[in-house]
């Protein structure tokens, strides 16, 4: 597939996206001159340790997308995911092989925030306790998004 075939698809993702955003991801904020990088504004769902915090999530699209899957980075410090590192998830480009080329965007923003809430242990994910995430919530301030309690 073509860039200029997968810079369509995801205008036509980044449409709908806008229209009807997942439930806690209310922005997305797509680079004008590189349509492959997309920022995603999260919210903490309610009666989860993330609750009342705002997160910031990067995709790097590859130029084969959607036949391979995007990179994914988080850029606010949340106690779950390092940031600046990619993340290995089963819908980004470290499991290729697992990679469904009818998932959208908003597929992988919802399985990006389902898999922020899990526990799991995977590369990019960090080890912290509620207090230390806690902490880490108020030191992450990004513009456009904070962490709890700032």
């Amino acid at each position: 597939m073509s860039k200029k075939t997968s810079k369509v698809r995801l205008q036509k993702e980044m449409r709908a996206f806008v229209q009807d955003p997942p439930p806690f991801i209310p922005r997305v904020h797509v680079n004008e001159r590189n349509m492959l990088e997309w920022h995603l504004l999260m919210e903490g769902p309610h009666g989860t340790p993330f609750e009342d915090g705002w997160y910031v999530a990067k995709l790097k699209f590859p130029g084969e997308y959607p036949f391979k899957p995007p990179s994914i980075f988080m850029c606010t410090p949340n106690g779950r995911f390092a940031t600046g590192t990619r993340l290995c998830l089963s819908m980004s480009d470290f499991h290729p092989e697992s990679w469904n080329p009818g998932w959208s965007v908003a597929t992988v923003a919802k399985g990006l925030l389902s898999f922020m809430l899990e526990d799991a242990v995977t590369t990019g994910a960090v080890v912290t306790t509620g207090v230390e995430q806690d902490a880490r919530d108020v030191q992450g301030d990004v513009p456009g998004a904070r962490g709890r309690g700032v």
